[in-house]
């Protein structure tokens, strides 16, 4: 992410249009065998073996979201995190620490009936996860440069990612009402809710609410979307 001075333009929310794919038969099919083979992987297990494999997904999304990042902390380095076995060289012990906050943060997200009952669509959810996460992270992750990212706080400056320039910060609110209004779950039927979380996934991206820390957050919030429409567990 670099920051730079960015022309003003006018951001309007119709600008997250189209907010789902073009649904064909395809996509339907798709949607259909996720449902489908998602239910047959833990269909008849026992709830202890159930808990193992959640902890055991839990440590696989921490690794594959840290190497997304270009952070490279390895599985028995995750393991010993969570022991509280830290290293002694700084850089390794942060990633640690990094690796540590993403698994407390899911297993919030899989084993708090206070979430679980959230809106998960929300602006404060949103928000909510991002301090979760951030509140968690050595300080040092929270310095770009001379700015520093507030846990849970929308960004406040004009950022540009690559080619994109995401909205201004005083339209986010915007933006984000009307992505809460458009992936509410509870209002579609079970093809498109599938098809929501995918594109609420990309848009979130495209709207980049935070000063760092989106895509750890987005990622955390399909999570939580794919729990709440049923698919997972």
């Amino acid at each position: 992410m670099s920051e730079s001075a960015i022309p003003y333009r006018q951001y309007d929310p119709s600008l997250l249009e189209p907010v789902y794919p073009q649904r064909t038969r395809n996509l339907e099919d798709l949607a259909i065998a996720l449902a489908t083979k998602s239910g047959q992987l833990t269909q008849g297990l026992h709830r202890i073996v159930l808990r193992a494999l959640g902890e055991l997904v839990r440590s696989m999304n921490c690794y594959y979201s840290n190497l997304i990042e270009g952070h490279r902390t390895r599985p028995i380095d995750i393991e010993r995190a969570l022991a509280q076995d830290f290293s002694s060289d700084l850089e390794q012990r942060n990633l640690q620490l990094e690796a540590k906050a993403h698994i407390e943060v899911q297993t919030l997200l899989d084993l708090d009936p206070t979430w679980q009952t959230l809106d998960v669509v929300s602006p404060e959810f949103i928000q909510r996860l991002h301090h979760e996460f951030y509140q968690r992270l050595p300080e040092a992750f929270w310095q770009l440069g001379e700015v520093s990212v507030q846990p849970g706080a929308w960004r406040s400056v004009n950022v540009q990612i690559g080619r994109h320039v995401p909205p201004p910060p005083e339209t986010l609110t915007r933006f984000l009402d009307r992505f809460a209004q458009v992936y509410q779950p509870e209002r579609l039927s079970k093809v498109d809710q599938i098809l929501a979380a995918a594109a609420a996934h990309h848009r979130f991206a495209w709207i980049h609410p935070f000063l760092d820390g989106n895509g750890r957050v987005v990622r955390l919030f399909s999570h939580a979307y794919f729990q709440r429409i049923g698919i997972g567990s």
